[in-house]
């Protein structure tokens, strides 16, 4: 076996279209960091940063996910506004630099949480209408 990584070549994000959200720690994580209340619980500004990291790179994940839906839904649908609304809200929030502070990796979870509830409503709702078009038939912006 080599040691020398391979880079795949994927400008659609098909493979990444087909692999699940590993989703269960990061909803425990985001769970975990709303619940911080207690003021005499510090972490050092590097861990804080480190949290943010990871709900940031997770926060990216799921907003492509939530592209890839919105792209199967018709232009003049009301689910589709409200799932474009949410995802330039991320994009707003994405582009604020990170802090080492409780307050930016709270943000960051509750734009997680923000971007699964979308998500969500966005299956269940093209699963229920029979929207849901094969991955081939799906039009993506490079």
């Amino acid at each position: 076996m080599s040691s020398t990584p391979t880079v795949l070549y994927d400008p659609k994000g098909r493979i990444e279209a087909e692999l699940p959200l590993d989703r269960e720690p990061y909803e425990l994580l985001v769970q975990a960091v709303l619940a911080w209340d207690d003021p005499s619980i510090t972490l050092q500004p590097r861990d804080y940063e480190q949290i943010a990291l990871q709900l940031t790179g997770h926060a990216r994940a799921v907003a492509a996910d939530l592209q890839r839906h919105i792209a199967r839904l018709p232009m003049r649908s009301g689910r589709r506004v409200l799932a474009e609304v949410v995802l330039g809200e991320a994009e707003r929030r994405l582009s604020v630099p990170l802090q080492g502070t409780v307050r930016c990796v709270q943000n960051r979870a509750r734009l997680v949480r923000a971007l699964y509830e979308r998500l969500d409503r966005l299956e269940a709702a093209t699963s229920a209408t029979g929207l849901e078009l094969p991955c081939d038939s799906v039009s993506t912006k490079d």
